[in-house]
């Protein structure tokens, strides 16, 4: 009599799909994902109901223009000059706009203004640094003149911790942060890239 083969058991397989979905969901929720922050902005707050239109025009003189073009050339438009410039001259530029130590005609106006801690300063707060580039720009030469940009309010903002309350900025308590920021307001206007030439 002939000997019949034993018959392999089958492999449960029924659960594999529940499991593989479970393990997924372990390493969905235990692994922490590294996210683009972005560039910290502020909107300015939309105009009055009442304002009158020339209120919101700005002065030529309260505008720094920075224009990055497709060559990855930085030009600086304000302060009654319009020149090309290197990246690591930008952050030199802008501060002189922000403070306008001596009151320049040519710099944003000076008005007089309460701040707490400080009393009554002449503040440049309607000055705007408008960043325009070309959509033909290298990334990292947009990101540059962005940390210049931010790094000249940060100079500057240090510089005048340092002087009224002999602490940078970063060491005071929140009240004084925010009177060191209406001191100096970090206005930054974006506007959309253009093609002014060159590479698409």
């Amino acid at each position: 009599m002939a000997k019949g083969k034993r018959k392999v058991p089958d492999i449960n397989s029924s659960s594999t799909a529940d499991i593989a979905f479970l393990l997924l969901i372990f390493f969905l929720i235990t692994t922490s994902m590294d996210t683009d922050r972005g560039l910290a902005r502020r909107l300015p707050p939309p105009p009055e109901p009442d304002q009158e239109l020339g209120d919101i025009i700005v002065k030529e003189r309260n505008v720094l223009q920075v224009i990055l073009n497709f060559n990855n050339q930085l030009m600086v438009k304000g302060g009654g000059k319009s020149d090309y410039i290197d990246v690591s001259q930008l952050r030199a530029v802008a501060k002189d706009f922000i403070v306008n130590p001596f009151n320049d005609e040519n710099l944003p106006e000076k008005h007089p203004k309460e701040l707490p801690f400080f009393g009554n300063v002449m503040v440049t707060e309607n000055h705007v640094i408008s960043l325009q580039n070309d959509r033909g720009a290298i990334y990292q030469a947009y990101i540059d003149v962005q940390n210049e940009l931010v790094a000249a309010y940060n100079e500057v903002r240090d510089e005048i911790s340092q002087s009224q309350f002999q602490r940078s900025y970063a060491e005071l308590t929140e009240d004084e942060q925010k009177a060191v920021r209406d001191y100096y307001p970090q206005k930054i206007s974006e506007a959309e890239p253009k093609d002014y030439g060159g590479r698409r």
